[in-house]
């Protein structure tokens, strides 16, 4: 049951840029209520398992919500420009990202995957962007390759802050919902900085964010919270990668989203990449290489 509730709910997540698309909203309404429409359900959920979390963690649960928010807003921006299929590819490689910071903050030193994966998921970035390819997919497959790019630095930072807060295990809905009030309060404050933000979505783009709420922000991230951690770190690895092919397949057949030969290689290069820092990791702590007196 562990492993077809992290199933689930990574199926689930991985119809997120698809929603976005389907509601045709301005990037930061449809953050904004992606997180607004899922409060009540995770406030329910967090009562009902209990949260004794201090203070301070609770708030830093709170900030990785507003870097959380920039990563929304960028990547959302980045599925008008090169389709919501190729964007989540690129978005997901945070995993290289969450490791060269630590690398950077945590005293963790690279390991030699790390150098040589690093530049050819590069690679893959810019064949998705279009390099080399006239028939490149997208409206500007560069800037939505580069958006998502950016997207997957605020992704990784948010990982870490968020791993900071939830260092006392226990119901996973306490934590989801302070990183949610994050992106909430974000897109209030921030949101008017896109001229298209509005707070009276119409018909059927508010059915849309409402699944996109509901179904993806709270359903599949409770779900997938709640097992990976039981699971083998091979097999978390694997299972996550669903996500982002998950989106190339729906996308290719609601959207008809077309890809270049360039862009499927691009994929190829970034998917393969990340599974391989996946597994093997990108930093090895330097006490472990560092000998002990005698």
């Amino acid at each position: 049951m562990t492993r077809f509730s992290a199933l689930i709910g990574i199926v689930a997540i991985s119809f997120s840029a698809i929603f976005v698309r389907l509601a045709d909203v301005a990037p930061a309404t449809a953050g904004l209520f992606r997180a607004a429409y899922a409060i009540p359900v995770l406030f329910l959920a967090s009562r009902i398992g209990g949260d004794q979390r201090s203070r301070r963690l609770r708030m830093l649960a709170f900030a990785s919500g507003l870097l959380l928010a920039g990563d929304v807003a960028l990547w959302h921006t980045a599925i008008g420009l090169v389709g919501a299929g190729l964007s989540t590819v690129v978005a997901n490689t945070q995993v290289l990202w969450v490791g060269l910071t630590a690398w950077l903050l945590f005293r963790e030193r690279p390991t030699h995957t790390a150098f040589v994966v690093v530049p050819i998921v590069l690679v893959g970035v810019a064949l998705i962007g279009g390099v080399g390819a006239t028939d490149a997919y997208g409206d500007n497959p560069a800037l939505g390759a580069g958006l998502s790019l950016i997207a997957s630095f605020f992704y990784a930072a948010f990982l870490l802050l968020f791993r900071a807060a939830n260092v006392e295990q226990g119901n996973v809905a306490g934590p989801l919902l302070d990183v949610t009030l994050g992106i909430t309060v974000a897109f209030l404050v921030g949101g008017w900085l896109d001229p298209g933000f509005s707070l009276l979505p119409e018909w059927p783009a508010h059915g849309w964010l409402i699944a996109l709420s509901l179904l993806v922000h709270t359903g599949g991230w409770l779900l997938i919270a709640a097992a990976l951690p039981r699971l083998p770190a091979l097999e978390t690895s694997v299972m996550l990668l669903l996500q982002p092919a998950g989106t190339i397949l729906w996308a290719g057949i609601i959207f008809d989203e077309r890809l270049a030969v360039n862009q499927w290689i691009g994929v190829g290069l970034v998917l393969t990449g990340i599974l391989t820092v996946a597994i093997l990791g990108t930093v090895r702590r330097v006490e472990a290489d560092t000998p002990t007196d005698p």
